[in-house]
């Protein structure tokens, strides 16, 4: 017996969320089946508002509403520094820790070759003016240690090392409160690679 077409539909578009695989969007969708009508509206119009109340700001990149972006706010916030992140959801991580004070740039995707992805030089040269107008001292780059990770912050170090003396980046390994015994080896080795003296 074949789901209604509706049901379907609502499926294969909960199955577009990461981690989202058939069993889970049919479940989703069962559960809001058992929600009541206005509930389903509601949740219906925050949807519908995503895309006419949520926008990009021009300058970095991020998630903001209708008004000014306050992460680019230079009375607030740092502009020596500049943060360079693949993903908007990245830059609340970093904000909630709140030892992070300077400017953010959310960059579009990183390289994968196996996908044909790549950085157009409008968005280098666009990074390029902001550590020229800023004056920028360091370049953070703050992404996951993948191969797409990896890839994309060496490109980025080769193209922006001529505007900016100093770059780094976030360094992983050994997360707190974790016993050596239970960490996989390549968390180990870069924790080895980046020791830091003290």
């Amino acid at each position: 017996m074949n789901f209604p077409n509706e049901l379907k539909k609502i499926i294969q578009i909960l199955k577009k969320l990461p981690g989202v695989g058939s069993k889970t969007a049919e479940r989703f969708a069962f559960q809001l089946l058992e929600w009541e009508d206005k509930e389903l509206f509601l949740f219906a119009e925050q949807i519908k508002e995503l895309p006419l109340k949520i926008e990009r700001c021009e300058n970095c990149a991020c998630i903001k509403n209708q008004e000014s972006c306050q992460l680019c706010d230079s009375s607030k916030r740092d502009v020596s520094i500049l943060c360079i992140v693949s993903n908007p959801k990245d830059i609340f991580s970093i904000e909630q820790t709140s030892t992070y004070r300077g400017l953010y740039h959310v960059l579009s995707n990183l390289l994968s070759p196996f996908e044909r992805k790549t950085i157009e030089n409008v968005e280098i040269e666009k990074i390029k003016k902001r550590i020229t107008e800023n004056r920028t001292q360091e370049i953070l780059i703050a992404f996951d240690s993948t191969i797409e990770g990896d890839a994309t912050a060496l490109f980025l170090k080769q193209e922006l090392e001529t505007v900016c003396n100093k770059i780094s980046r976030l360094a992983f390994g050994v997360p707190l409160n974790s016993s050596l015994e239970y960490i996989d080896e390549g968390t180990l080795a870069r924790a080895l690679i980046n020791r830091q003296s003290f």
